[in-house]
């Protein structure tokens, strides 16, 4: 009987630390890159280079995060480069280096990235259209009001956004902080609360979450309302660490978003969900990025790098590859047998 009620609490223990294949997997080989880094390309895990490196990697961390809340409800966001070019030109324009005007245009690129959400939740939750197609009709309107706004030129940040975004605290990059507080958010909300678990529930299996009750049309439009949130942060992030960021640099971000969400192991198909791991996609693919042009390696080749990174993700959690091996081994002609 005392045996008994010792092994139970330890199942328990056991079960509450089991990690995902991704995360295993994109932890590993992050920590793997970062010492190839230091033994090929030393330049590249430098502390001037990591310094510059993280808050980029906290943009994409947060985009990812966003892309991921979509992927989860089984669909593509194409709206990304919109979404953070938007917020970009807001926070930058409408200020014109105002500092007390700041925080209104904070609230307008608020205000611009929950109509979106919306728009984008009604057409694919309510209307039921294909996520990619519905998304890429919203990034055309997106990028309209960015060039209506900003007429295409760039325009210098204020220096309170600067200090705020680009700034350090600790010796760490402020950036870094607001992906740690999304991260926060995110998992909390989608692991640790009864309307997270819906959410997965209703991504990995819209019909029979309709069938028990659940309200699908609203976890799926609400997806897309958080993404863009998550998309406007980032914008204002970069738009505070670049100073002077061009009216179209969320163009950026669209396939690395993808291939943060699928290196962290998060299904296409949708369902579960894994923040971590996609935090820590992100690090690794920006210090690739990093890695690959301290080899000087010409940058247009950062782009093939993302895609082939993107191929592997899906291959490693799409494909099975047990099932692979063995089809494989059935067809090979066995030595010493007659053909």
């Amino acid at each position: 009987m005392i045996d008994a009620t010792v092994r139970e609490p330890a199942k328990l223990l056991t079960s509450r630390l089991v990690v995902s294949k991704g995360f295993v997997t994109v932890g590993v080989s992050t920590v793997l890159l970062f010492v190839v880094c230091a033994l090929v390309a030393p330049t590249s895990v430098s502390g001037g280079a990591v310094l510059g490196m993280i808050p980029f990697a906290a943009v994409l961390a947060i985009v990812g995060l966003g892309q991921m809340l979509v992927v989860q409800q089984g669909g593509i966001d194409l709206s990304i480069p919109g979404a953070v070019s938007l917020a970009i030109v807001i926070v930058s324009h409408e200020p014109d280096g105002d500092n007390s005007r700041l925080l209104p245009a904070v609230v307008l690129a608020l205000a611009y990235a929950i109509g979106a959400g919306l728009l984008n939740g009604f057409m694919v939750g309510r209307l039921g259209l294909n996520s990619i197609i519905a998304t890429l009709g919203t990034n055309a309107l997106l990028f309209g009001a960015v060039l209506g706004i900003s007429g295409g030129t760039p325009r210098s940040t204020t220096s309170l956004l600067a200090g705020i975004a680009g700034g350090l605290t600790w010796g760490i990059p402020n950036s870094a902080f607001f992906a740690l507080a999304a991260l926060a958010l995110v998992t909390v909300m989608v692991k640790r609360t009864v309307a997270g678990r819906r959410f997965e529930a209703v991504g990995a299996n819209p019909l029979t979450a309709r069938a028990t009750g659940l309200r699908v049309t609203i976890h799926q439009s609400l997806a897309f309302v958080w993404a863009q949130l998550l998309y406007c942060l980032a914008g204002i992030l970069l738009a505070g660490i670049t100073n002077q960021p061009t009216a179209f640099q969320g163009d950026a971000y669209l396939l690395p978003a993808v291939a943060v969400v699928v290196l962290g192991g998060t299904s296409l198909l949708g369902g579960r969900g894994y923040p971590i791991a996609t935090v820590i996609a992100a690090l690794f693919l920006s210090q690739l990025d990093q890695f690959v042009l301290s080899l000087g390696v010409p940058y247009a080749v950062r782009t093939l790098v993302q895609a082939a990174a993107l191929a592997i993700g899906v291959a490693l959690y799409t494909v099975d590859w047990a099932a692979f091996r063995q089809r494989f081994i059935r067809r090979s002609p066995r030595i010493g047998t007659p053909a």
